[in-house]
């Protein structure tokens, strides 16, 4: 008999789970309590300069989508009845498994980190001496520049930009700038 991928299976694996807006943690602390079911909602934590000053977001790393670890036979019906869930993800009538391997990679780089916190990473911006940024907060908005020096106890940077025609060290916040886009290392 051939397996149909339809079919739900009594095996238990991870599937991503679709969520309400905005609304990931509830349904990752809903599916936590049931039964035979793990929930997994990766998170990334970091600060952004806003009018009010410096402040700590937090969001999904994957808006709007968790993962559960669960038996479609015996848990598919309390899953997607869950608080704050919309639906498994699929593809027609497939619903794809989700590797372990990948989950596991992913909760193990999150425990690297070591912050207390067992689903989220702590992004820091990353400037070097030579990058060229732009402002994107306070009087020399819209600037580019060249870092010349960094401040990290301070989290200040020292930029050189053109202004009237001269070229002018300025210090700035490191949250106020547009930093470079970096090559993913492989």
């Amino acid at each position: 008999m051939i397996d149909d991928p339809t079919i739900p299976s009594d095996e238990a694996a991870w599937y991503c789970v679709r969520t309400k807006t905005k609304r990931e943690h509830v349904a990752a602390r809903s599916l936590a309590q049931l039964d035979g079911v793990q929930s997994f909602c990766p998170r990334l934590r970091y600060r952004k300069a806003t009018r009010r000053g410096k402040i700590w977001w937090v969001e999904a790393m994957f808006p709007g989508y968790i993962f559960a670890f669960f038996s479609r036979l015996e848990c598919e019906r309390d899953v997607v009845h869950s608080h704050g869930v919309m639906k498994l993800l699929k593809f027609g009538d497939y619903i794809p498994e989700i590797p372990t391997t990948f989950v596991a990679e992913l909760i193990q780089e999150i425990e690297k980190q070591g912050e207390g916190d067992d689903d989220m990473i702590t992004l820091q911006p990353t400037v070097k001496e030579g990058d060229e940024v732009e402002v994107a907060h306070g009087a020399l908005e819209g600037f580019h520049g060249k870092v010349v020096e960094i401040l990290p106890a301070a989290e200040r940077v020292k930029i050189l930009v053109e202004f009237l025609g001269n070229r002018q060290v300025v210090e700035t916040d490191l949250f106020s700038l547009i930093l470079p886009n970096k090559p993913i290392p492989e």
